[in-house]
């Protein structure tokens, strides 16, 4: 595991990241490319929890804005989650790879309760551990819910893996003249209203000195360039 910065991280992904070119659901390949690049890292004794979204299947806060009730979108989007973590439990174990799901909302039949303790004791031994269903309460995000893992598991960072290749001080789509920052402060991105994370996670991860690294999912070897402190994206760090 030498020239790694980081033994245990979590790993924040998206879900429309699993949707590869396709306008919803869950791209095999794309899982598949997933699972190759984080049993890499696991091989080679990289402790990972992944959180995931379920923005590819549905997404809570769009629906709330459509009319339906705020707290029950939420949980269906608490369930979307769970879906893609079994997905995404399936390419592990096609690449030879343990892993565990394990859900803020108890669903025996189909993977673990999440419980603190237990989940340590299967990233020490080598498991990669799925944190399905956010925090399990309405009103927050997966953002939150990757914050809060991270910090209870001990992670030594969080690593958000998006569709662009870091922050940027605006919109790069919309935008071509956007900069993207090497490092930024999370005061700063709290300051400028920065699309990192949302605030309640980003608060959470300055509250508990998380530094987060937002990268381009894209690259087969961006999470452990990332992990081996290599500029591959931007550090959201505590100043001084």
């Amino acid at each position: 595991m030498s020239g790694y910065r980081y033994k245990r991280v979590l790993l924040k992904l998206s879900g429309e990241a699993l949707m590869g070119e396709g306008a919803f659901g869950i791209d095999p390949e794309v899982t598949e490319r997933l699972a190759r690049q984080i049993k890499g890292i696991a091989d080679e004794g990289i402790e990972v929890g992944v959180v995931v979204g379920g923005g590819n299947i549905f997404r809570g806060l769009a629906g709330s804005a459509k009319g339906m009730d705020r707290a029950q979108a939420d949980y269906m989007g608490m369930l979307a989650t769970v879906m893609n973590a079994l997905a995404l439990q399936d390419a592990f174990e096609q690449q030879g790879c343990s892993s565990r799901v394990m859900s803020a909302i108890q669903m025996n039949e189909v993977c673990e309760p999440y419980i603190r303790r237990r989940a340590m004791n299967h990233l020490a031994k080598g498991d990669i551990v799925i944190f399905a269903a956010g925090s399990g309460n309405p009103y927050f995000t997966t953002d939150t819910a990757a914050a809060l893992r991270a910090c209870e598991i001990g992670a030594d960072c969080l690593i958000k893996a998006t569709k662009v290749d870091g922050v940027y001080d605006r919109d790069p789509v919309a935008n071509e003249d956007a900069v993207r920052f090497d490092s930024i402060s999370y005061h700063e991105v709290l300051v400028r209203g920065l699309q990192v994370m949302d605030a309640t996670a980003t608060a959470l991860c300055q509250d508990n000195n998380m530094p987060i690294i937002v990268i381009n999912i894209d690259g087969d070897e961006n999470i452990r360039r990332a992990l081996a402190g290599e500029p591959v994206g931007t550090v959201v760090f505590q100043e001084d």
